[in-house]
Parts: C-alpha cells; sequence; structure tokens
C-alpha cells in the first residue's frame, strides 16, 4: 500500500481472559485502518504491567524491533491507560495507539453522514481528553492568547476547556438529531409500521443483506467496520405488507464504552425495533463468542427484550450448507442463507411476515362518499393495497391496518367499523 503508514503490531497473550484479545481480528483490524504491517511483537503473560503493560524485557525486545524496522506507529491490541500508553512514548521515542484508538480510527475513516461524523468525533474527544498530557510535550509552559483563554492557564487547562466546550457543541447537536429520530419513530408507530434491525458481529455480511433485501448500495466490503452510518430503507415483504429496515454499525468483543455512549442515538435503532435480524457469519470459527458478544451489547443498550431471528449468513462459502428454516417452541428462529447470492431471502421475507404481520390485518372496507376525510386518515395510518368506486360512487378499500388503529380512526370520524366492513 503505497504511502500507507508503517505500523508495529504487539499482541499479548494473558491467562487472565479478560486481558485477552483475537489475534485474527486484530489484523482484520490494521487491515481496515489501512496500515502496512512491518512486524509483529507477540509475547505471554499472566496480568498487564502495571507501567508498560508489557513486561521491561518485552520491552527492550521492541526497541531493538524498532531500531531495525521503520515503523510511525506501534499498535497495541489491547487497551492502555493514558499512563501506559506516556511510558511506551517516551520509551520508544514512537507514536503508540492501543486497540481503541485503532477502532476510532476506523470509524472516523467509515463515517460519511453528519450524525455519523459528529459521533466519531464525539468518541474521539472522550478519549482524547483523558490523554492529553500524552498528546503535549509543552504543556508545562503558560501560553498567551487574547480572548482565548484566563490569566495564567495552561496549554493543557485550555485544550481541556476547548474540547470540553466541543464536547457540549457536539451533544446538543445530537440532541437534535436525536429528536428528530424519535419524531419519525413516532410516525412509524402511529401508522404501525414494523422497524427491523439488523445487528451482529462486525463483518457478518449486514449491509451485504441489506442491500440484497432492499435494492440499496450501501457500502459493503470485507472489512471491519465498513458500515459505520445507519441507514433506513423500506421493505416490501408480502402483499400490502411493508416494513422499514435498519443497518446499524457493526459489534465488536469489547466494543469501547466511548463509541457505545457516541451511538447512543443510533443504537437507539436497535431499542425501539420490533424485531431484530442477529446475522451471524456461519463459517466463523468464533461465531459462538461473538454471537454472545452481539448479544451482551444489546442487552447494555436495554434492547434484550426485542424479539430476534438468527441469520446464519454465508452458506455460499461452504458447499456443505443448504438453506434451511428452524423454527421451534420456546427458541429463537433461525434461518440458514447467502445474502451474496441471494440464495434463502424470500424464505427470510416470509419469516419476517410471520413476526410482524399480527400488528396488521387485511381488511376490506367501504366507505361511503360523506367520510372523504376518512379514506384519506386510511391512507395515511394504513397500506393500501387496492381500491375501487362502487356502484354508489364510495370507496371499497383493501387496506393493511391493525384493529385498535382502524377502530380509533372510525371513533374519530363518527362511523361504526362494523357497518364499514365487507
Amino acid at each position: 500500500m503505497t504511502g500507507a503508514e508503517k505500523a508495529v503490531l504487539v499482541h499479548i497473550d494473558f491467562r487472565a481472559a479478560q486481558f485477552n484479545e483475537e489475534f485474527d481480528e486484530f489484523i482484520q483490524l490494521v487491515e481496515s485502518a489501512a496500515l502496512c504491517i512491518q512486524q509483529t511483537l507477540t509475547g505471554k503473560r499472566d496480568v498487564p504491567n502495571a507501567k508498560y503493560f508489557i513486561g521491561t524485557g518485552k520491552l527492550e525486545e521492541l526497541k531493538n524491533l524498532l531500531s531495525v524496522v521503520a515503523a510511525d506507529v506501534v499498535i497495541f491490541n489491547h487497551a492502555l491507560s493514558p499512563a501506559q500508553e506516556r511510558n511506551l512514548e517516551r520509551e520508544l521515542t514512537c507514536r503508540v495507539i492501543d486497540r481503541v484508538g485503532l477502532i476510532l480510527d476506523i470509524f472516523a475513516q467509515r463515517a460519511k453522514s453528519h450524525e455519523g461524523k459528529l459521533q466519531v468525533e464525539l468518541a474521539q474527544l472522550q478519549y482524547l481528553s483523558s490523554r492529553l498530557v500524552r498528546v503535549w510535550t509543552h504543556l508545562e509552559r503558560q501560553k498567551g492568547g487574547i480572548g482565548l483563554r484566563g490569566p495564567g492557564e495552561t496549554q493543557l487547562e485550555t485544550d481541556r476547556r476547548l474540547i470540553g466546550k466541543r464536547i457540549k457543541t457536539i451533544n446538543s447537536r445530537l440532541r437534535k438529531v436525536s429528536q428528530q429520530r424519535h419524531q419519525g419513530r413516532r410516525l412509524l408507530k402511529r401508522t404501525m409500521t414494523p422497524l427491523v434491525s439488523l445487528v451482529g458481529y462486525t463483518n457478518a455480511g449486514k449491509s451485504t443483506l441489506f442491500n440484497s433485501l432492499t435494492g440499496a448500495s450501501v457500502y459493503a466490503v470485507d472489512k471491519l467496520f465498513a458500515t459505520v452510518d445507519t441507514t433506513l430503507r423500506k421493505l416490501d415483504i408480502g402483499p400490502g405488507q411493508t416494513l422499514i429496515l435498519s443497518d446499524t454499525v457493526g459489534f465488536i468483543r469489547h466494543i469501547p464504552h466511548d463509541l457505545i455512549n457516541a451511538f447512543h442515538a443510533t443504537l437507539d435503532e436497535i431499542k425501539e425495533a420490533d424485531l431484530l435480524l442477529h446475522v451471524i457469519d456461519v463459517n466463523d470459527e468464533e461465531r459462538s463468542s461473538h454471537m454472545q458478544q452481539v448479544d451482551k451489547v444489546i442487552d447494555e443498550i436495554g434492547a434484550a427484550t426485542v424479539p430476534q431471528i438468527l441469520v446464519f449468513n454465508k452458506i455460499d462459502q461452504n458447499p456443505d450448507m443448504t438453506t434451511r428454516v428452524e423454527q421451534y417452541p420456546d427458541e429463537t428462529p433461525s434461518i440458514w442463507l447467502s445474502a451474496a447470492s441471494g440464495d434463502g431471502l424470500e424464505q427470510l421475507k416470509t419469516l419476517i411476515c410471520s413476526h410482524v404481520a399480527p400488528l396488521r390485518q387485511q381488511h376490506i372496507l367501504r366507505i361511503p362518499v360523506s367520510a372523504s376525510k376518512l379514506r384519506a386518515s386510511l391512507f395515511t395510518y394504513g397500506t393500501v393495497s387496492e381500491e375501487h368506486l362502487d356502484e354508489i360512487g364510495g370507496w371499497v378499500m383493501h387496506i393493511n391496518i391493525d384493529a385498535a388503529s382502524l377502530e380509533k380512526l372510525c371513533r374519530d370520524h363518527d362511523l361504526d367499523v362494523s357497518l364499514l366492513q365487507e
């Protein structure tokens, strides 16, 4: 990769499981960030070293490696404390980035929408605010500046204050975005249009499935975190049966809390959904662990009670697998398909329809000429699949709408729903 930053990677296996990360996933993250891997340093420890994360022997080994290999940055496949980053940079005289910083950088590259960019910037600033001591080398010097700071304020204090102001500004803008999303969801609930969200571990094939179902052109590539921005599209899953499908950001093991907080408005799409399609890479050797990670995040954002369908994707990469649907009492329904080839998509639509169809029912109504306002309301709150005039100039409407909404609309227009139904 011409012009790509050169990186030395550090991966440590710990006996304490809470510190461990997957090495293969680390490589995928680095490749997704478009970095050029020069060398990889691995080792084993019981627990991290408090000062350097790695031991002093491994630190000397890393120094010797950097003296031979030209590298712009050292990347750790672990979360480092600000002090550990500072100590490592002082010893290595090289930039040091941990796993969280790497993920944030990928998000910054991928975000395209205004909201996505705001969310990523917020997460970066929250992450950076605890690391300002590492970033600046001139913090002990006091710096003047008319109109910028109070007397005697140091550069560190200034930077923290400016970051704090920027965080407040972004939070204010994101609240407005959240209000707009809330209004959109209220409209969906008023019209009883189901909201179905795609969730899953990063690179499970959510965006490919989204494109195949809706005909959209969301960026889909075999990289981690290819999708950062949430996309909504209308999807017809049956006669007169329409829903809104949402493609969301992928999850990952030990997802940074700053990201969860920053993407709160986006993740609300999952919490407010009527159904979750949990997309799983069927060929992933760690799929059970990754499914647990996704369910953990779903629980953290308050969406554990939302019904799920397990979508085992990428069967086209395994000749022994075929499309099938499994539904058993008291178990989460599941389907095996290929989003890339399209095998199983119709069965998925049928499965989705069986879960969201109870929200609406097909009604045939005879609307008199005098009830034109009711007819207009029915177009607003229901899905009209067919309409024609009757013999006296009224309307015969075939409409999908839930019974409660239909009864309320008729009451609001002083009409008895039973007299309108054929």
